[in-house]
């Protein structure tokens, strides 16, 4: 019997539709483009001049992240416009943190079927948040690989690298006792925490993507997809009052898990936790799945997305001129003698 001549469309790779995800792709990421990129998307590899930075001693800053089962709402949701910007944001924070510039970034997305629409809005997503942050978006990988995804699914990481002068990195050192801890608000859950806020909502809730809970001023949906926001122009303004002494972008483990990795051994943080509102998600989210205390504090962000480090009775001057650029800031602790870690007061 003779077997007709298989192509890889028959095996579930659509290359007509990956070359218009490509063509479109570029489109977007050339929009990003600064003087320093060289060889950028359609390259084997992407290349970048470090010249134009003007580092007397440059040390390269980078980090890896994903999205994780946020993705699993924009699924739900239909929507995929938010998820791209939360992937850049998170990134620059992570390194932000330890007072680089971002440079530039790469991404990885991959399908079991690739759909040239939603494709392109996740990358858009990619490339605004990289306008937003000053940043190029270079290169990376669109892979179709049927059997690995359920139908409509997809994954989404990336790659961002960043330069700073060693004499300015940010590694915590000069924080001591006595130290004052400021807070930033965060947007709500971020990027964290969203196993656990599935369960709740859709699982115990019986909630759909549609469903506005009491508590909520809007959709689960709408909640869970709002961006993962940036704090790189509240980190430039602290550097720029030369009063920053550590920052910790409030990720996975929340608040107990993140502070402690900017604090020198011998060393805990206290944090008063009134000193703000936490966004009412997590309110409703406590509420609904029965979490206590302890355990929202360890998974979620509960409302402060970056916490900064400044010198003893110095919170009041850093807070100034972050309100000066338009942020919003509170002190929220104190470093001090311990080994605790963190100490949360409520």
């Amino acid at each position: 019997m003779a077997i007709s001549p298989l192509t890889y469309a028959d095996a579930g790779v659509d290359i007509e539709a990956a070359d218009r995800v490509t063509e479109n792709i570029g489109k977007l990421a050339r929009r990003t483009f600064d003087s320093n990129v060289v060889a950028g998307v359609g390259s084997f590899g992407a290349t970048y001049s470090l010249a134009g930075q003007r580092l007397s001693d440059p040390v390269l800053v980078s980090s890896a992240d994903g999205v994780g089962t946020k993705l699993k709402v924009a699924f739900m949701a239909g929507r995929h416009d938010t998820v791209g910007q939360c992937l850049v944001n998170h990134c620059v924070n992570d390194i932000a943190v330890q007072g680089a510039t971002p440079l530039y970034f790469l991404d990885y997305f991959a399908t079991g079927r690739l759909q040239p629409g939603v494709a392109s809005a996740v990358v858009r997503g990619l490339s605004n948040a990289c306008i937003q942050n000053g940043i190029s978006l270079i290169g990376g990988e669109t892979a179709e690989m049927p059997g690995m995804y359920r139908d409509g699914e997809y994954d989404l990481a990336g790659f961002i690298v960043g330069a700073a002068e060693r004499n300015d990195l940010l590694l915590g050192d000069g924080v001591r006792a006595g130290s004052d801890l400021i807070g930033l608000p965060s947007t709500g859950l971020h990027t964290n925490g969203y196993s656990l806020a599935r369960k709740v909502f859709f699982e115990i809730g019986g909630c759909t993507v549609d469903t506005r809970p009491s508590g909520l001023a809007c959709t689960v949906g709408e909640e869970l997809l709002k961006v993962h926001r940036s704090y790189l122009k509240a980190l430039r303004t602290l550097k720029d009052t030369g009063l920053l002494l550590g920052a910790a972008h409030i990720t996975g483990g929340g608040i107990p898990g993140n502070v402690p990795r900017v604090l020198p051994k011998g060393l805990q943080a206290k944090i008063w936790t009134n000193r703000w509102r936490a966004p009412p998600v997590f309110q409703v989210l406590s509420e609904i799945g029965s979490v206590e205390s302890d355990e929202m504090y360890r998974t979620f962000n509960m409302g402060i997305g970056l916490v900064a480090c400044v010198p003893r009775g110095a919170a009041s001057t850093a807070i100034r001129a972050l309100t000066d650029v338009g942020e919003q800031a509170v002190g929220i602790g104190v470093v001090e003698s311990g080994t605790k870690g963190v100490v949360l007061d409520p």
